[in-house]
């Protein structure tokens, strides 16, 4: 495993189609191995993750996974879009979520048609001054803090992997900076081995290499998303992956996750091999 790793999942760390396709096939070995290992995990549910653990690190997503920070950006994009008499709606932001903020805003001004009107430039320009407003106002999403206590507790290696720019990441995270500290690292959106954003599997596997005992196996991490984009980065890196989805997510964006959660509070970690909740905890 370790050698068809280091030939597919290291080359330059692109994300062409050729990587990705690599990428995901090492995906599937991982879980073809998995399931010799425990077969009655295959006829489980996708919901219910059919290709389970063991799992021995885990890395998490943070806008719209661990901070209700995505109500802000649609909040400020409804606001620019409604000059230009066009609506922001959920294919769109779905196309943009978990992306580097430039490419994110590459993608807004050329779908919403804008462009001639507004650079990408331009749109981040004008973004900036209503969302910094907003970011200190963060607030953790449910079972957030419960999950990260949990596994710092039990000694499981923790990080985060976000396209958030470290600004950004410092205001976001003002009233929450004590349950960061328990991350073992966090790997940002400008962090210079990062050279392309979601789905290119780049913020993953460098989050894999600086864990203590890194670089960790891909096959024994999860990753927590909730962005279409960010889903696949962990797929092109060879991790697996559990949905945390906002509702009004087109279900179609589900199928290429392990599994499917409404809320970090329904996350049983057993399922993956990883321990348990206390009663209390619960």
């Amino acid at each position: 495993m370790r050698g068809i790793r280091s030939g597919f999942l290291f080359q330059q760390h692109t994300a062409s189609a050729t990587c990705s396709s690599l990428l995901l096939s090492v995906h599937k070995i991982c879980r073809t191995i998995l399931s010799t290992r425990n077969p009655s995990s295959m006829a489980n549910s996708v919901a219910a993750a059919p290709a389970k653990g063991p799992i021995t690190h885990v890395i998490f997503d943070m806008d719209g996974l661990l901070l209700d920070t995505e109500k802000f950006y649609t909040e400020v994009q409804e606001i620019i879009l409604a000059r230009y008499n066009k609506t922001f709606d959920w294919s769109l932001k779905a196309k943009m979520m978990g992306k580097k903020a430039i490419e994110a805003a590459r993608v807004f001004v050329e779908e919403s048609g804008i462009s001639d009107s507004l650079s990408a430039e331009e749109f981040l320009l004008e973004r900036e001054d209503m969302l910094k407003t907003l970011f200190p106002t963060s607030e953790l999403m449910p079972g957030a803090s419960r999950l990260i206590r949990h596994l710092h507790a039990k000694g499981i290696p923790i990080c985060v992997a976000t396209g958030t720019h470290k600004r950004h990441f410092e205001l976001k995270t003002q009233r929450h900076g004590e349950l960061f500290t328990l991350m073992h690292h966090i790997v940002m959106g400008d962090d210079p081995e990062v050279k392309q954003g979601k789905p290119s599997p780049d913020g993953f596997l460098t989050a894999a290499k600086r864990f203590e005992d890194g670089p960790v196996d891909p096959c024994k991490i999860l990753v927590f998303e909730d962005a279409p984009s960010g889903v696949l980065a962990a797929k092109n890196a060879g991790m697996f992956v559990v949905m945390v989805p906002d509702p009004r997510l087109d279900s179609s964006y589900h199928e290429t996750a392990d599994q499917i959660l409404s809320s970090l509070l329904d996350f049983k970690p057993e399922e993956w091999g990883l321990p348990p909740f206390e009663s209390l905890e619960n």
